[in-house]
């Protein structure tokens, strides 16, 4: 049997684009720097592309690094799954984020890649709580906790969409 985590190592942009459902340039994540079990370091130097699809009026704010933080995320438990021998890997939803805290207004001025860490402190059945953070040469730029509920039909997305289009 491969080791999925250890096979992901050094792994870039293509093959990350290759196991989450991110297409084009939505696919934020430039390459894997390792991975466990546990945890996944990744880097990105897409939030300096003038094009990135998060922009607003020109500007990518800190607030878009959650992104890059779910992106590794999914990758990790792409990963995960990978290991476990369990395919395919299950849908997740985003459904909390507790503790976030912006060390800076903007992503799109940082002139180094970024390290995206995510780490997986909870797992119980359908659920994962994951640990983030990420920082450019050792600035700390963006930390928080995201909830996923694994195992999520694609026809209980479209209608969390269809509501909160509604609302």
């Amino acid at each position: 049997m491969t080791d999925a985590f250890a096979a992901a190592a050094g792994q870039g942009h293509a093959w990350i684009a290759a196991r989450i459902p991110h297409a084009g340039s939505m696919c934020l994540l430039a390459g894997v720097v390792q991975a466990t079990p546990q945890a996944i370091t990744c880097t990105a130097d897409s939030h300096r592309a003038p094009d990135h699809p998060l922009r607003q009026d020109g500007r990518l704010g800190a607030a878009c690094g959650v992104e890059y933080a779910a992106q590794a995320m999914a990758l990790h438990g792409t990963l995960r799954a990978a290991q476990q021998q369990a395919a395919p890997a299950r849908i997740g939803l985003l459904v909390n984020l507790r503790e976030l805290r912006l060390h800076t207004p903007r992503l799109d001025g940082i002139a180094a890649p970024l390290t995206i860490h995510a780490e997986c402190e909870t797992e119980s059945g359908n659920l994962c709580i994951y640990r983030f953070h990420l920082h450019a040469d050792g600035q700390a730029l963006v930390e928080g906790r995201l909830t996923v509920i694994l195992g999520v039909t694609s026809t209980a997305i479209t209608r969390n969409d269809a509501v909160a289009k509604n609302n």
